[in-house]
């Protein structure tokens, strides 16, 4: 990616899911390998415009307690619920190797191995068991979700724009067994 496109954009680092408490006190789901990392590339903000000065309070069921700067009551916490905080992507160290920002994946055409399109990446999501790629197929326009891993997905070229896919064989027999239906 170039730079002038990585400083434009706003990378989500974590959402505000619910007031804690009266004191205007925020649970906030970090999106940060360690989530105490999420005030570490500066100042947070909507995206829009709105600055978010907050302290990392502790942590509860996996979530961080956060207090934000002028936030003194949990009514002014609740309307808060689903704002989305993120930095410039210039602020973000490089990945690594064979490591990716979610932000990078979205939109990616996937290919397979003969060229041929499959879909595009509409979203990734990560339950607890590790990263699920979401393609909107371009046959059909279904959205599947598959396990992002090497074997799934053995090439990104985010210069290109593409995410190569080996399917699993349950998807090969899936898309057969549509095939053979609307052939008969």
């Amino acid at each position: 990616m170039n730079d002038s496109a990585q400083q434009s954009k706003h990378v989500v680092l974590g959402v505000i899911t619910a007031p804690h408490g009266v004191r205007g006190q925020v649970k906030i789901k970090s999106f940060t390998s360690d989530p105490a990392d999420l005030t570490a590339y500066g100042e947070l903000s909507d995206g829009k415009g709105t600055v978010y000065a907050l302290r990392i309070k502790g942590e509860a069921k996996g979530l961080l307690i956060a207090q934000i700067d002028g936030v003194n009551d949990r009514n002014t916490a609740e309307r808060l619920r689903g704002t989305e905080l993120g930095v410039d992507a210039s602020r973000l160290p490089e990945p690594d190797e064979d490591e990716y920002y979610i932000e990078d994946l979205i939109g990616l055409v996937v290919t397979q191995a003969n060229g041929e399109t499959y879909g595009r990446v509409t979203a990734v999501h990560n339950f607890g068991a590790g990263d699920i790629i979401e393609i909107e197929r371009a046959s059909d326009n279904k959205r599947e979700q598959l396990l992002f891993n090497h074997d799934t997905f053995p090439t990104i070229d985010l210069t290109a724009g593409t995410i190569t896919i080996t399917p699993p064989e349950y998807i090969l027999a899936k898309d057969s067994e549509r095939n053979e239906e609307s052939h008969a």
